[in-house]
Formats: C-alpha cells, structure tokens, sequence
C-alpha cells in the first residue's frame, strides 16, 4: 500500500505540483501510512509539510488545514510530546468551534481528543 501511495504523490506532484490540493491530500493519506507502519519521524516530517503547505496555500481555517493540524497533534501524542499535542489540538478546536461549528463531527473529534488526552 505505501508503494501505491508514494507513486500517487509523486504522479500529483509531477502533473499537479507540490501544493495543489489534490497532492496534499496525496501526501497526508501517507502521513497515516507512516503512521500505521510505526514511522514516528517520517509521520511528523511529512505532517509539518502538510500542514505548512495547506496553511499557506488553503487558508488557517480551511478544513483540510484543520484536518492536518488534527492529526499532527495526535502525532505529537503518540511520542509523548503532551504540551505540544494539546496546544496544537486546542487551537484546532478553538477554530473548529467557530468554522464549521460547534456541533459539527469534525469539532466534536478535536475535543473528544481534548478530553481523552
């Protein structure tokens, strides 16, 4: 599966570029690859990229953006790094609450994650 998934981010980035949407969603999809397959730092490596690049390129409330600040955050727990998480995973909720709202799913995830951590 990770093979698969290099070559679609290399395939979008060739034919869409680094910082199309389209190839970020490419890219975060193998942050959790890294993920599943115990990769700590290449999971944070490639979740700071993402997450930078769509900041930039979509806007601080975007909720792709919001996604990926989700998952770094649960990253950052996931090597103890506590402060960190909860910081990161704050300010996600802090934003959800207020686009797309406090009763969407999405919000609801950001502070199940609070409460559970």
């Amino acid at each position: 599966a990770e093979e698969l998934a290099v070559q679609v981010v290399d395939t979008r980035k060739r034919v869409l570029g680094y910082v199309h949407p389209h190839t970020l969603t490419s890219m975060a999809i193998l942050v959790v690859t890294c993920r599943e397959q115990l990769r700590p730092k290449e999971e944070e490596e490639l979740g700071v990229r993402v997450l930078e690049t769509r900041k930039r390129v979509l806007g601080d409330e975007h909720p792709e953006t919001l996604s990926s600040m989700h998952n770094l955050a649960v990253t950052f727990m996931s090597q103890g790094r506590n402060e960190e998480a909860r910081f990161l995973m704050e300010a996600c909720f802090e934003t959800r609450k207020r686009v797309p709202g406090e009763e969407h799913p999405s919000t609801i995830l950001s502070l199940e994650s609070l409460v559970g951590w």
